[in-house]
């Protein structure tokens, strides 16, 4: 049986963020301006075509995300294609070490630290990232002398399940262990709503694996990633 996180783009356009969907019930992507994120509803031809047709329409690539692999029409292109993991927190975390440093800190960021948000994300490139993401769920920063250090947030939601997302740090600021602090308490505040924190992360990203792993999270499925374009 097909559990919601198998296919998490298509869960969160079904569920917690349907206003930003477009498309109809066999294909369907966010507004490209709040994020990247399609997914057809399965492998059918008309769910491929409605997928080609959505693409044409909207003129913007679209991040794909899934356990099964992806399927595409002829009139879709890969740009890129990588292998990921899906991970679920299903123990409690390890406090990082640096968490008393910086806890009083942390805070929440709001439309006039969009800007920063977007010059950070553009530089540390953590995924897919647009100026309304952040309508998505709460995003949380440091700030240090002024500059925003490091942040991370929510993104894909769906009942019982939310997503960590968005975690960066500037250059400038690493190995003061802001990105683990950050991460550590974004899930702990899906937590307190009565939700299980998810994320997703490369296959080959060796180090932010290792550091999910220390907050409680487990491997739950292997998922197939394609960046996509229309050809027309």
């Amino acid at each position: 049986m097909t559990h919601t996180l198998d296919t998490p783009v298509w869960s969160t356009l079904t569920s917690d963020h349907a206003n930003f969907r477009l498309g109809n019930d066999m294909a369907l992507r966010f507004d490209p301006e709040v994020a990247m994120f399609a997914a057809t509803r399965d492998d059918t031809q008309a769910s491929l075509t409605a997928f080609g047709t959505l693409l044409r329409q909207t003129r913007e690539q679209a991040f794909m995300m899934q356990d099964r692999p992806i399927c595409l029409p002829d009139d879709v292109q890969p740009v890129l294609r990588a292998a990921g993991l899906q991970l679920v927190q299903t123990r409690a975390a390890q406090v990082p070490k640096a968490m008393p440093d910086w806890i009083d800190k942390i805070t929440l960021l709001d439309p006039e630290d969009l800007e920063d948000m977007l010059a950070l994300t553009a530089l540390t490139k953590p995924g897919p990232f647009m100026r309304r993401t952040p309508e998505l769920g709460r995003f949380w920063g440091v700030r240090i002398d002024g500059r925003l250090a490091a942040m991370a947030g929510q993104r894909l939601a769906m009942p019982g399940f939310r997503e960590v997302s968005g975690v960066c740090t500037h250059p400038d600021f690493r190995g003061k262990g802001l990105a683990a602090v950050l991460s550590c308490f974004v899930a702990e505040r899906i937590a307190e709503e009565g939700r299980t924190p998810f994320l997703h992360a490369y296959s080959d990203n060796a180090g932010a694996l290792k550091l999910y792993h220390t907050l409680g999270f487990t491997t739950r499925i292997e998922v197939h990633v394609a960046v996509v374009k229309p050809l027309n």
